[in-house]
């Protein structure tokens, strides 16, 4: 049972938790100095229980959700509205800031994924759901609806402009959908899953295309886009498939931080003076990258972790005007009990899993 630890401390009741494509990484042991014990789920939202005597805008009864950065708003890069990168949650690191239940490099902050949190900086991070949102939508604007957010807006999408999404998993999902938002022409969608693209397909929508039949994925779109897509994003990440030496060097043997194979296929795919707009996680080892190509093409490389609490409102406003709808992802309800289930149903990708979301008995 959390207790309150400092006075900008809340305790929270967890109504919702998600299952999200990054913790498959700590699952499959892609990030270092993830310790026995600790409690996974940096996506949660729930019913404030206890606040600490610093807390002056949050009350005891107040469903919340809570961003997975976790921000003091107060440092150095929390003035710059880099909330992923707050140096006070995570002062040891020289790159992420804290994120919940996302080992010690992340600060080795206890997750969601369980009855009850201890949410650090509560008088700054969660935000007081309204009345008339789902929680199933407010627990996915803690991260997924964001970061495919996100990572439209680090592509600078033009009016007209070709994206291609690597990744048809939730990030990708909604990163095709707000693709849409900010302009695009085209949106393209690649992944190896015929049930993720099916899905791709009505909900983004988008062109989907399985790189398994199409040959080489980056000759493929240099034709089918003329002179190579404006913008590219990696929406995947360190559990990339695609290229047997990547899914040894970095997955099996694990002498890079994880397959890196979107990641190539954007930078060659993408057309010279592009942008290739990175949201899929990667460890903090180096990886194999073609830089060369990246300079010869001059191409603009954008990537963070999304900054929740910067995006809310407008993902806010997005969602009531059924611009976005988060909660449509969701295809399994496990109890919390289940969860064990629910990562080998998301990491196997069965039973047609794009999203699960764990609810614990006292919701």
């Amino acid at each position: 049972m959390p207790r309150i630890q400092h006075p900008r401390d809340a305790i929270v009741r967890v109504t919702r938790s998600c299952i999200c494509g990054s913790d498959l990484h700590l699952y499959h042991g892609m990030v270092p100095d993830t310790r026995v014990g600790m409690t996974f789920g940096h996506e949660f939202c729930g019913v404030v229980e206890e606040v600490g005597p610093a807390v002056e805008n949050l009350k005891k009864g107040d469903h919340v959700l809570v961003p997975f950065n976790i921000a003091c708003g107060q440092c150095h890069f929390c003035k710059q509205g880099l909330f992923g990168n707050c140096h006070e949650s995570n002062p040891e690191a020289t790159a992420v800031g804290g994120i919940f239940g996302y080992s010690h490099t992340a600060g080795g902050y206890d997750g969601g994924q369980a009855e009850y949190a201890r949410v650090p900086y509560a008088d700054f991070g969660p935000m007081v759901i309204p009345d008339w949102m789902d929680p199933d939508d407010a627990v996915l604007l803690t991260d997924v609806v964001p970061t495919g957010y996100q990572a439209a807006e680090m592509g600078g999408i033009q009016t007209g402009d070709t994206v291609v999404v690597f990744g048809a998993g939730p990030v990708g999902l909604l990163a095709a959908r707000c693709a849409w938002l900010f302009g695009a022409g085209r949106v393209i969608v690649i992944d190896h899953h015929e049930y993720r693209l099916d899905f791709a397909r009505d909900y983004c929508p988008a062109e989907v295309y399985d790189f398994r039949e199409i040959g080489d994925p980056v000759v493929f779109l240099k034709k089918i886009t003329d002179i190579g897509a404006d913008v590219c994003i990696d929406a995947v990440g360190a559990d990339a498939s695609g290229n047997a030496w990547h899914t040894l060097f970095g997955k099996k043997l694990k002498l890079e931080a994880g397959s890196a194979v979107p990641l190539h296929w954007a930078i060659n795919s993408v057309k010279k003076g592009g942008v290739v707009s990175i949201v899929g996680v990667y460890g903090p080892t180096g990886n194999m990258v073609p830089m060369g190509n990246v300079v010869n093409k001059g191409i603009t490389i954008r990537a963070n972790q999304a900054a929740v609490k910067r995006l809310l409102p407008r993902l806010v406003e997005h969602v009531r005007e059924g611009r976005i709808d988060p909660k449509r992802i969701i295809t399994h309800r496990l109890p919390l009990e289940e969860v064990a289930e629910g990562y080998h149903l998301f990491s196997s990708k069965l039973d047609g899993c794009i999203k699960p979301v764990l609810i614990p008995n006292a919701a």
